[in-house]
C-alpha cells in the first residue's frame, strides 16, 4: 500500500474517531444534563414541615386531616358506635384515627389537592370502613348508615382462614386469620403483608387489629395507599386522579373514581355484578358521609359505581373466597 493511501486512511480514522467522541460527549452531556435537571427539580420541589402529623412532603404544605376533620365530626360520622347494643363499644375513637393517619399524610392520605379532594378522599376511605363495620339495618335507629365502625372483627368466622400453600407467609399454629380491623383484614397472607406494611407483626398476632384500634386504622390506611400489584392502582391514586387507565382498563369500563376504589379493594365479589346491594350499601356510606362533612354528595365524582367494571384480579372459582378483603 502507498504511503499517502495509508496516510489518508490514518486521517479518516483518527476523524472518525474525533467524531464519536464528539457525539458521544454531546450525548453524555444531554443525558448528564437532564438528569441534573431532573434533580434540580425535585430539589426545588417544596417541602414542608407541620410537626408530628406529618413533615417532610409536599403534601404537608396541603392542609393536614386535623385542618378540616376535628372529633365532633368524627362524632357525628359514628353516632351510634358506643351504643350499648354495639360490638365494640369503646374501642375506636378520634385519637387513634389520626394517630395512624399520621403515618400516611406524607404519602398523599387526605392531603392531596384542594380541600375539596381531601375531603372526599376522607369521606371515600371512611365509607369503606363505615359500610364494613356496620351493624346497621333499614330500621335501625337512625338509619343504616349511622352505625359505622360497630364491629372490629368477624363475630362468627366459620374457618380460620388459613393458606397453607403460601409460603411466604406461612400459617402460625394456633393463630386464625378471620375479619379484623377498620377495612377487614382476611387470610394469612394479607395478615402478613400488612403487618409488614404497618410494621406490626400480624402474622403471629392477628389479634391486634381487635386490641389496639390505630393499628386497626393503620392497616385498612396501608390498604388503600399500596396497590394489591406493582402494575395496578392504589384506591388511593384511583380515586385522587393520580392513576391513568390504560386502553385495556377503558375497555373493561375500570376508570377513575370511587367505583375503582371497590373494585381494587373487593374485586369481583361485588364488582362487575350489576347494582347489587353490597355495592350500593358502600356507595351509600360514602354519600352520607359527604352530606355530614358538608360536602354534599353532588360532589362525589364521577364513574361512582363498579356495577359494570371487569374485576382487576378475577380469580378462579376456588379462589372465590381469598379476595384481597373480603366482600361480605
Amino acid at each position: 500500500m502507498k504511503r499517502k493511501t495509508r496516510n489518508k486512511i490514518i486521517v479518516w480514522t483518527l476523524a472518525l474517531a474525533a467524531v464519536a467522541i464528539l457525539v458521544g460527549g454531546t450525548i453524555a452531556l444531554v443525558l448528564t444534563a437532564g438528569t441534573w435537571k431532573a434533580k434540580i427539580k425535585k430539589s426545588q420541589e417544596k417541602i414542608c414541615n407541620k410537626g408530628w402529623e406529618c413533615s417532610g412532603s409536599k403534601y404537608c404544605c396541603n392542609d393536614t386531616i386535623t385542618d378540616f376533620f376535628k372529633v365532633y365530626q368524627f362524632e357525628n360520622l359514628f353516632a351510634k358506635r358506643n351504643t350499648p347494643v354495639a360490638h365494640a363499644v369503646g374501642f375506636w375513637d378520634y385519637q387513634a384515627f389520626i394517630t395512624a393517619a399520621a403515618l400516611f399524610e406524607p404519602q398523599g392520605f387526605c392531603t392531596t389537592g384542594g380541600k375539596q379532594m381531601q375531603m372526599m378522599e376522607l369521606c371515600a376511605f371512611l365509607g369503606h370502613v363505615g359500610a364494613k363495620t356496620s351493624c346497621g339495618y333499614g330500621v335501625a335507629t337512625g338509619g343504616p348508615t349511622a352505625w359505622g365502625l360497630c364491629y372490629n372483627h368477624e363475630m362468627s368466622p366459620d374457618q380460620t382462614y388459613c393458606d397453607k400453600t403460601y409460603t411466604q407467609y406461612p400459617c402460625v399454629e394456633g393463630a386464625e386469620y378471620y375479619g379484623r380491623g377498620a377495612i377487614p383484614v382476611y387470610w394469612n397472607y394479607n395478615y402478613g403483608a400488612a403487618g409488614d406494611g404497618i410494621k406490626a407483626d400480624l402474622l403471629h398476632h392477628p389479634e391486634y387489629l381487635e386490641q389496639n384500634a390505630t393499628l386497626a386504622f393503620m392497616a385498612a390506611m396501608w390498604r388503600w395507599m399500596t396497590p394489591i400489584k406493582k402494575s395496578q392502582p392504589s384506591a388511593h391514586d384511583a380515586f385522587v386522579g393520580n392513576w391513568k387507565p390504560t386502553k385495556n382498563d377503558t375497555l373493561s369500563k375500570r376508570l377513575p373514581g370511587f367505583g375503582a376504589t371497590m373494585n381494587i379493594l373487593y374485586g369481583e365479589s361485588i364488582c362487575g355484578k350489576g347494582y347489587v346491594d353490597a355495592m350500593n350499601v358502600i356507595i351509600s356510606h360514602y354519600q352520607y358521609y359527604l352530606d355530614l362533612m358538608g360536602v354534599g354528595r353532588e360532589h362525589s365524582g364521577d364513574n361512582r359505581d363498579c356495577a359494570e367494571q371487569a374485576p382487576f384480579n378475577p380469580s378462579s372459582p376456588t379462589d372465590d373466597q381469598k379476595q384481597q378483603q373480603s366482600g361480605s
